[in-house]
């Protein structure tokens, strides 16, 4: 069982550009997509955007992009951190100078100790984020991979 990744919520983005007054279209060439097409996929949860087009409809229609997410329990989780700082597993292995083999690895919680506190300060520098909120990260990646895989060590 693999838990989703942090995907955007169709019904919330819809309601949020119709709050706004938008048409997809409208929508579309605000954030720099071609056509409506694109935001008519999103909306119906065919695909989802990238993170740093995430930043850009959360911008454009005036809501957190946290608001854009489905809905989560308890503090983020390091791939939800890195959605939301708009940043893609390549963009994030490169700032950190790291496989995105392995960033795959950290985001999924297969770790069975959390990285020492160097290693924290620059994945919370690579996110612009507290280094308490990249800890705490760290702990909610790997207990979700424990409850999802039966408490088992990583």
């Amino acid at each position: 069982m693999r838990r989703p990744d942090p995907t955007l919520n169709p019904d919330v983005l819809r309601a949020a550009r119709e709050r706004q007054g938008l048409t997809q279209h409208q929508l579309a060439r605000l954030v720099g997509v071609a056509g409506g097409e694109r935001i008519s996929r999103w909306e119906l949860g065919m695909s989802t955007p990238r993170p740093r087009m995430l930043i850009r409809l959360a911008d454009v229609l005036e809501v957190a992009p946290t608001a854009l997410l489905t809905p989560d329990h308890g503090p983020a989780d390091l791939r939800r951190m890195r959605v939301l700082a708009g940043l893609s597993a390549r963009e994030f292995a490169r700032r950190m100078h790291m496989s995105v083999a392995n960033i795959q690895r950290w985001e999924a919680g297969r770790i069975e100790r959390i990285p020492p506190a160097q290693v924290l300060e620059r994945v919370a520098a690579a996110m612009s984020a507290e280094i308490t909120d990249v800890e705490r990260g760290f702990i909610r990646s790997r207990d979700l991979y424990r409850q999802d895989w039966g408490g088992g060590r990583a």
